[in-house]
């Protein structure tokens, strides 16, 4: 599966999304190092050094290189700011390539809208540049904030399964119920 034409800057109502670059480490670290962000993430992610956030950047750039999606910057327009990312992850889920619709924020962005923003943003991108005929959203079964998330991007439970060392709900809507 290969995703076109992305990444590319990008706009919503309150937030510019922008590819990642190696600047964006410095930030990342600060996510990585806070216990909250990682709190549902597998065990091997939770490693808060600075070489992870640099693999983490560097993997997404290789995304985008391989047309296989990848998370990007979130920035407030307001402030400018940096609220975290959000993207199109090709991944494989129980065996299959899937079209992941993903999202982390820095915790003092949550419960403001923007992941569902971001979310909402991705899912319609989604289906606008692959041929897909849906998209998930993996999410660990503890995580409720981004299964309600999930929800509000209008995805559906649709089982449970092991994604690494976790235990996760995968989160799926059809290219015809996005209509």
């Amino acid at each position: 599966m290969k995703i076109l034409n992305y990444p590319n800057n990008y706009e919503t109502e309150r937030l510019l999304i922008r590819p990642l670059n190696l600047d964006d480490i410095i930030i990342w670290r600060t996510f990585l190092a806070d216990e909250r962000s990682t709190k549902h993430f597998p065990s091997y992610m939770k490693n808060r050094d600075a070489a992870r956030a640099l693999t983490w950047i560097e993997k997404q750039i290789c995304r985008y290189r391989d047309k296989k999606g990848g998370l990007m910057a979130l920035i407030e327009k307001e402030s400018g700011r940096f609220v975290g990312q959000s993207g199109l992850l090709v991944q494989q889920i129980n065996g299959k390539e899937e079209l992941e619709v993903g999202y982390h924020l820095l915790p003092e962005f949550w419960g403001k809208g923007l992941a569902t923003e971001a979310a909402q943003f991705f899912k319609t991108l989604a289906f606008q540049i692959s041929d897909v005929p849906s998209i998930v959203s993996n999410i660990e079964i503890s995580n409720f904030p981004s299964q309600a998330v999930a929800k509000r991007n209008g995805l559906e439970n649709s089982g449970q399964f092991k994604w690494l060392d976790l235990d996760v709900f995968i989160f799926r809507i059809s290219r015809e119920s996005a209509k």
